[in-house]
């Protein structure tokens, strides 16, 4: 019953995120409203992340098998990989750096916070 609930809310969190995707007057994908709004009813402490926690695992320890039919469907444009391989060697570098930096400085932030957190409960 707990994995139900847990499928339930997070199923819940993107439902709305798709309602306000039809709101707004531009486009904006749902699945990335629906990680900021996680994101904000986890930092506001409305869900704990033991309400979401097994369904995260299983998520995230299966993401490769959510990735499979794009992957596959790229095979269908392997001419024009080819045509425009440095744009997107170019592309895959500069996004990899971007992403690698962003992450480093999410893991330093992350840290600093979990310090201070730490400082303060004791």
């Amino acid at each position: 019953m707990k994995h139900l609930l847990q499928i339930g809310v997070v199923c819940g969190v993107y439902w709305v995120s798709q309602c306000i995707e039809h709101v707004l007057p531009f486009a904006f994908p749902a699945s990335v409203i629906s990680l900021l709004l996680l994101l904000a009813l986890l930092l506001v402490r409305v869900l704990k992340a033991g309400h979401i926690q097994n369904v995260a695992d299983f998520l995230t320890g299966n993401m490769s098998f959510f990735f499979l039919p794009a992957t596959v469907s790229i095979m269908n444009y392997v001419d024009t990989i080819f045509e425009n391989a440095g744009a997107f060697f170019t592309i895959c570098v500069v996004s990899m750096i971007t992403t690698f930096a962003a992450t480093a400085g999410t893991v330093v932030l992350t840290r600093r916070l979990l310090r201070k957190g730490e400082g303060e409960a004791e």
